[in-house]
């Protein structure tokens, strides 16, 4: 059947995660054996099944570039299902050329997006909102689709950009600046934000619509225009958003430019990159690539927002409600097969517990084997990897493991019998905490389970890898939950008790610290990376005293 190919192509930026990230959609130049398949299989397009796609305005062939209006001069892309390997539909990815074009029409729709009010901005927000809950069911399937999370996932990710759009309408109506009180007579000194301008955004295929929702909401009511590219692996995600929100500018007679799109690949990324004319990129993929992003832009003393990998742990102290810890760890492990970067990818576990949350959890995962499948069915829990080359990533790793002393508990193998790229969740003990396999992220659903002594170790082990975005524990004991908050607890951006590392909420701050990049999406204060600050001293008074007594005269 179809399968992606590695895009042989620089370093920037296929928006995705290592291995995967360099898994471009087919192209017809590169591939002819692709395009024989796609003509002997047909299009998911054309069937029935599929009839939510024309709804979101999906066609066979799709123009990937929007700038106020739709275009594209690059090559084809085709979208492969990952549940079967089938093409769905094509879409004409944009050239350099084309972005630069987008580029000048993002600039001059910003001038008007700028001089409006932010509560006026909240309210287009709003309607973006509305937009997209009409729309959510079909989003949602798409996502599924396109991704390969199950339905009530791609729904969920929908429902996470609405929720998103409702924070930033309120947000809109709060923006705080402050005054303060100044050393001389008759001044004020007060505090003013905003907007940036116009501002690049690159997301993974993982979230292939919430990411974007993040930052174009918090984005838009901060008064930035934006361009976005999206992963090359889920480029009729990004078409079908761009349709959403650009509808809900056009019926408000305001350039629709202000919300741009350009699909493609490491060209675009690495342009967006190198861009001066924006002042922030925000990037969400792998460590690897996203250090790249950053010395570029960097190199232009441009701002980034950085998320990137998390190799997430949950530890389980010896008095843990252990039926809390099994139902968590499911999700958490192999939810979204192991595609999320807040998944948990290890388990350090009490050594007084350890076996018990190890059998617990391999009986609960055996029955999860039966619920394998295509996404799109009510009944399925596990969908598949995103690319073949996931797959090829997966097996990589189960053989390091096996090489390096490690049981499988559970797993590890290809699901048989299936056309798509379904894996099974897996479950490896005996390697060390300290393992290269251990201490390196697998984007699947892959997890390790460690045995520690006590909560110092568990912690110390929960922070000995490069990354630092999502943990948790789990444990009834008030001083090591305070303890693992505290200076000396998880150095993570996410830091729970008794909860999942996945599943984060819009209102607080999502980010980590250490390589996953430091950015901060989505709540709290984080709208202030997408402004400048100012401090303005107004003199108000007939004299001019300077700061700190000096005398000039």
């Amino acid at each position: 059947m179809a399968s992606r190919v590695l895009s042989r192509r620089p370093w920037v930026i296929n928006s995705a995660r290592h291995l995967q990230s360099g898994c471009g959609s087919a192209t017809r130049r590169h591939d002819g054996l692709l395009f024989a398949l796609r003509s002997m299989s047909g299009y998911l397009i054309e069937e029935p099944k599929y009839s939510f796609l024309k709804e979101l305005g999906i066609q066979k062939s799709n123009l990937g570039v929007f700038n106020g209006k739709w275009t594209g001069s690059g090559e084809v892309t085709t979208s492969i299902c990952p549940a079967n390997n089938r093409p769905i539909a094509d879409v004409k990815q944009g050239s350099v050329a084309d972005y630069n074009a987008t580029v000048e029409e993002v600039r001059h729709a910003w001038e008007i997006w700028a001089d409006l009010p932010a509560p006026q901005r909240g309210e287009i927000v709003r309607q973006i909102g509305d937009a997209l809950r009409e729309k959510k069911m079909a989003l949602g399937k798409l996502v599924s689709l396109e991704m390969g999370k199950i339905l009530p996932e791609g729904i969920g990710e929908v429902q996470e950009y609405i929720d998103v759009c409702d924070y930033a309408v309120g947000l809109s109506r709060m923006f705080d600046g402050k005054v303060f009180p100044s050393e001389r007579p008759g001044h004020a000194l007060i505090e003013m934000w905003n907007p940036l301008g116009v501002i690049g955004i690159i997301t993974a295929f993982n979230f292939p619509a919430a990411v974007f929702g993040w930052n174009n909401a918090i984005a838009l009511v901060c008064g930035d225009a934006m361009i976005w590219k999206g992963a090359p692996t889920t480029p009729l995600t990004s078409v079908a958003v761009t349709k959403i929100v650009s509808s809900v500018f056009e019926a408000n007679k305001l350039p629709a430019a202000i919300c741009s799109m350009v699909t493609g690949g490491s060209e675009i990324g690495e342009a967006i990159a190198k861009d001066d004319r924006l002042p922030l990129v925000s990037f969400t993929g792998s460590t690897a690539v996203g250090k790249k992003v950053a010395l570029a832009v960097t190199e232009r003393f441009g701002k980034t927002l950085l998320e990137l990998g998390g190799n997430n742990a949950i530890i389980v102290d010896q008095d843990a409600n252990l039926d809390m810890v099994v139902r968590a760890a499911i999700f958490a492990c192999a939810g979204t097969a192991g595609q999320r970067c807040t998944t948990t990818r290890r388990l350090i576990l009490h050594e007084k517990v350890h076996d018990e949350v190890v059998q617990r959890l391999k009986a609960a995962y055996q029955q999860l084997m039966s619920r394998i499948g295509d996404p799109l069915n009510e009944d399925v829990l596990l969908g598949p990897l995103h690319t073949k080359p996931g797959v090829q990533m997966y097996l990589a790793a189960i053989q390091e493991a096996k090489t390096s002393g490690g049981t499988i508990e559970c797993g590890g193998k290809v699901v048989p019998g299936k056309e798509g790229n379904f894996v099974e969740p897996t479950i490896i003990t005996g390697l060390s905490h300290n393992s290269p396999l251990v201490l390196r992220e697998t984007f699947a659903p892959i997890v390790y389970a460690l045995k520690c002594k006590n909560m110092d170790e568990g912690i110390c082990w929960n922070n000995e890898v490069q990354q630092g975005l999502s943990s948790s524990l789990f444990t009834q004991s008030i001083g090591n939950l305070f303890k693992w908050i505290g200076p000396k607890g998880s150095d993570c951006g996410i830091v729970n008790v008794n909860i999942p590392t996945s599943g984060a909420e819009i209102g607080g701050a999502f980010g980590g610290e250490k390589h996953t990049g430091g950015g901060r999406e989505s709540g709290s204060d984080s709208w202030k990376q997408y402004m400048r600050r100012s401090t303005c001293t107004i003199n108000y008074s007939k004299e001019l005293p300077l700061a700190q007594g000096i005398k000039f005269e």
